[in-house]
């Protein structure tokens, strides 16, 4: 995997934090440089460390599931895509609220926003992937775009959020299909 399609994936991957960091851009009120790099930190931070964490254990069982590592990874991506999609057109409001950036709140929030990048990092140990770039680019990715999202939500609003959830998903399955075209050799 290039240093595009890494990028392109790490993009993907933090559609949901920058969702979420939009949200919480409503509901924090007067933005500072601090709540930016708050969010920035958590998001980045977990979207970092679950890729290594899913990697790590890939990496025990890599060697029994090596051929058909292809499909692994389109049947991940493309289930955490799908799920992004569906997700974009779905009616529940979630509850982002509370006006605090508190450790505990943003705890949960990086959490429920990189368990997707457990998956991804479980596929990175099949394929082709240098772990340590990868996942800083996927934390300084999700970093950036999350920082910018609490002041975009604290401009904009919400009325963009399941728009960055359906290019996320469409992104994922899309980098799925690649990669499953790649290993049947019909991409080269």
């Amino acid at each position: 995997m290039g240093i595009v399609e890494l990028f392109i994936l790490a993009v993907g991957l933090s559609m949901d934090a920058f969702a979420v960091s939009v949200c919480k851009g409503l509901s924090v009120g007067r933005i500072r440089a601090g709540d930016m790099t708050c969010a920035g930190a958590w998001f980045g931070g977990f979207q970092a460390l679950m890729p290594l964490l899913g990697y790590l254990l890939g990496v025990g069982f890599s060697g029994i599931v090596s051929r058909f590592s292809h499909w692994i990874a389109f049947v991940l991506l493309s289930i955490i895509g799908g799920n992004m999609i569906k997700e974009s057109f779905g009616n529940d409001e979630e509850d982002y609220s509370g006006n605090s950036m508190k450790p505990a709140t943003m705890l949960l929030l990086a959490l429920a926003t990189s368990i997707d990048a457990l998956a991804v990092g479980v596929t990175f140990a099949f394929l082709d992937v240098k772990i340590l770039p990868a996942i800083l680019l996927i934390g300084a990715v999700t970093f950036t775009l999350s920082a910018f999202g609490i002041k975009i939500g604290s401009l904009f609003g919400a009325k963009y959020k399941s728009k960055a959830e359906l290019i996320g998903g469409i992104i994922l399955v899309l980098l799925g299909v690649k990669i499953l075209l790649e290993g049947l050799g019909i991409l080269h």
